[in-house]
């Protein structure tokens, strides 16, 4: 959508492209900006000489068998995961994964998470996280889950119920903050556009109306931000988070742009790990089950969790892949045809609480289809 065009031209900052020039100020961020490419993992080999026998080798590959074994052991939720290959005898660092590119607001969510990490993308997909915990090149991962205006990211719900694997090891909200940034030295009367993503552009609508300038929308804010930096387009500025301006030199015009003062993001930090789930202050857990009678069976299953004390803080429905439509005899003869769900609850306490867990037995007796997603805690920040 265009808002309007500044009509008066104003001199470009020192380092700018002069007009006329191929980076010139009318140079366009465009909507399907490539996503940064995934570096390469160094694969590492194990080289013996020929003098090694079959036993040495045996040798090995039964450590190498133990020390996984232990590594799945110590790889519980909140927990630092052990490295015994190292010759220094150091833990190796933990491995966190976040989900999109360098400069994202779910980056800057990673390194809130784990600020002692230096975290890396696992790319523009949303399967990419799930992946890079199955295969194990990530010990953690974070990825959004529900923004407070917009509502939940249907699509990694889905996912952690595709992934039985995947835990949840943790949940992290922060406050929104979209920043106006730019090349540094451009100032307002220099720009005559501004560009986001779709959704970062509706948190900001009001205050994009006050501004005659052009609004265009695309795929990903973060690539926008490093396509301005890297190629000194110093008419457009790009709606994008603190962390983007970090990575990629562009100065901060504005901060806090959104509109809604109380916008705040969701992220879990997710896991493939086993053991004693989390029992600390703010702890929760995630539930997915599915229900004979659908919708109609839902107030006995929350039932089971409010008549033992457990509140119940959260109800979200997906379809059920496995039976999409089911058929349901009505009372006086005939049938319906309904679309059949699984039903996500979030619950107070941890899965080892007698209550939670009489509660989960219960719903088991009822349920076709019952899995923990996960019992974690919950934290927050005002940074």
């Amino acid at each position: 959508m265009a808002i309007g065009t500044l009509t008066h031209a104003s001199p470009l900052p020192t380092g700018c492209p002069a007009a006329g020039s191929k980076k010139s100020r009318t140079i366009s961020v465009r909507s399907n900006l490539k996503q940064q490419r995934k570096g390469k993992e160094d694969n590492c080999t194990l080289n013996f000489s020929s003098t090694h026998t079959a036993e040495v080798l045996a040798s090995r590959l039964g450590l190498d068998i133990a020390i996984a074994g232990l590594e799945r052991l110590f790889l519980q939720p909140g927990a630092d995961p052990p490295d015994f290959g190292r010759s220094d005898g150091r833990r190796r660092p933990i491995r966190v994964a976040y989900q999109g590119v360098r400069g994202s607001y779910c980056h800057e969510a990673a390194t809130a998470s784990f600020p002692d990490v230096d975290a890396f993308p696992s790319g523009f997909r949303m399967e990419d996280a799930f992946s890079a915990l199955e295969s194990g090149s990530a010990d953690r991962a974070v990825v959004p889950a529900e923004n407070s205006v917009d509502g939940p990211i249907d699509r990694n719900l889905d996912l952690l119920l595709r992934h039985p694997a995947v835990r949840i090891t943790g949940e992290f909200i922060v406050p929104v903050n979209h920043c106006l940034l730019a090349a540094p030295g451009v100032a307002f009367t220099d720009l005559r556009r501004i560009v986001s993503h779709p959704q970062a552009l509706g948190h900001c609508e009001r205050r994009l109306r006050s501004l005659d300038l052009e609004i265009e929308e695309v795929a990903d804010a973060a690539e926008a931000a490093r396509a301005v930096a890297e190629d000194r387009i110093c008419d457009t500025a790009v709606i994008g988070s603190r962390i983007a301006a970090k990575e990629f030199g562009l100065w901060i015009m504005e901060q806090s742009f959104h509109d809604e003062e109380c916008n705040f993001n969701c992220f879990l930090q997710l896991g493939v790990a086993a053991g004693n789930p989390y029992c600390g202050e703010n702890r929760k857990t995630k539930v997915a089950f599915s229900l004979e009678k659908g919708v109609s069976g839902l107030f006995r299953a929350l039932w089971l969790f409010e008549s033992r004390g457990v509140r119940v803080r959260k109800v979200d429905h997906r379809p059920n892949r496995a039976n999409p439509v089911r058929l349901v005899n009505r009372e006086g003869g005939g049938e319906v045809v309904q679309m059949d769900y699984v039903f996500v609850v979030d619950v107070d306490g941890s899965e080892s609480d007698p209550s939670v867990a009489a509660a989960i037995a219960g719903l088991e007796e009822i349920s076709g289809f019952v899995r923990v997603l996960g019992s974690y805690g919950c934290r927050s920040s005002c940074a």
